[in-house]
């Protein structure tokens, strides 16, 4: 398959082939997948599968999309992060020359073959506007050839037709003949009267239908709370959807900084009232309960960001006081979970 064809989701997968099994190995032993992780199972699943079978060419074949996508993520972020400081004000659409530039700057400082092979097969995988510098990069230097995807044929024995004994194909059809020799026995020999409408009354012919209309495609989908949350917040609030600054509480307790308990970050309004909001944090570290957040860019957010799973209750002193970094578009709501 060549670069022309492969999809980016094969990027993702020849990476994860690419890259040095104990590399993926070890990045993947780092990750919390215990039960009460919150982590979706689509993606938590295969993950503890390749963390106990240790098979990573089964996984880069075979796993779902998400947890594959999930792994190669985890592997290109420190790099990606580098790359990004690197293009400074170009990180958003960078020309061929500025990416090679960063990425020549990224090997200088000591990053390997495996960092880079994830990073550009990430922003593949993920179709940021580098994404063609990404595959043109890719293909030129040998030292980052990606293996192909090993064909998976199917089971010969699964497609050919099972051999079925005559004397018991003969039973079958003797049975399909006792059955329709039956239901013709048991069919009433005179057929039912019509019934004849009294009066001269005709019947008004029915109206002919009316256009098919369109469907009603719900643009924004409706996050879905606790009881208690509901009392308190409503998730159809025209503040939804926005992103604000405020005082976020921290997850634990910072051993270094004890004393301090909440910190000013961004978060996404999930729901409103008239005095508060119920936030997802945003942050600058990933971990088990955190995706990338894609709008980071566009928002002008100085670094990877990303979104926590958890929601957290603030209080703002009335909606009009709170500061504003911008709003989600229907699409980068929908894709949050």
């Amino acid at each position: 398959m060549t670069s022309a064809t492969s999809s980016p989701a094969h990027y993702v997968r020849r990476a994860l082939l690419k890259i040095d099994d104990n590399t993926v190995l070890a990045a993947v032993d780092s990750l919390d997948l215990r039960g009460n992780a919150k982590i979706s199972a689509v993606v938590g699943m295969p993950l503890r599968s390749l963390q106990q079978r240790r098979d990573v060419t089964a996984f880069a074949i075979g796993a779902p999309i998400a947890a594959a996508k999930g792994l190669l993520e985890l592997l290109a972020m420190e790099p990606l992060e580098k790359v990004i400081a690197a293009l400074g004000d170009h990180a958003d659409s960078p020309s061929y020359e500025q990416l090679t530039s960063a990425v020549d700057q990224l090997i200088a400082d000591g990053a390997t073959n495996d960092d880079v092979v994830a990073l550009l097969c990430f922003a593949v995988g993920e179709e940021f506007a580098a994404a063609p510098h990404c595959r043109q990069l890719l293909d030129e230097r040998s030292e980052l050839a990606l293996p192909e995807l090993p064909e998976i044929a199917p089971n010969s024995a699964l497609l050919a037709p099972k051999p079925v004994d005559p004397e018991v194909r003969a039973q079958r059809k003797a049975r399909r003949e006792e059955e329709k020799k039956r239901r013709r026995n048991s069919a009433p020999i005179h057929p039912a009267r019509p019934v004849r409408v009294k009066g001269d009354k005709k019947v008004a012919p029915a109206p002919p239908p009316s256009p098919a209309e369109p469907l009603a495609v719900s643009e924004r989908r409706r996050m879905t709370l606790t009881p208690s949350e509901l009392e308190k917040f409503d998730p159809d609030h025209p503040f939804v959807g926005t992103i604000v600054l405020g005082e976020v509480p921290f997850d634990a307790v910072d051993p270094e900084i004890p004393e301090q308990r909440v910190k000013q970050r961004p978060a996404l309004v999930v729901a409103a009232s008239d005095v508060g909001v119920l936030v997802r944090g945003i942050y600058s570290n990933p971990s088990t309960t955190r995706i990338l957040f894609q709008p980071w860019r566009r928002l002008g957010f100085d670094h990877v960001s990303y979104i926590d799973d958890r929601r957290t209750a603030l209080l703002l002193g009335g909606l009009d006081e709170a500061q504003r970094l911008g709003r989600l578009t229907d699409d980068e709501w929908n894709t949050l979970h």
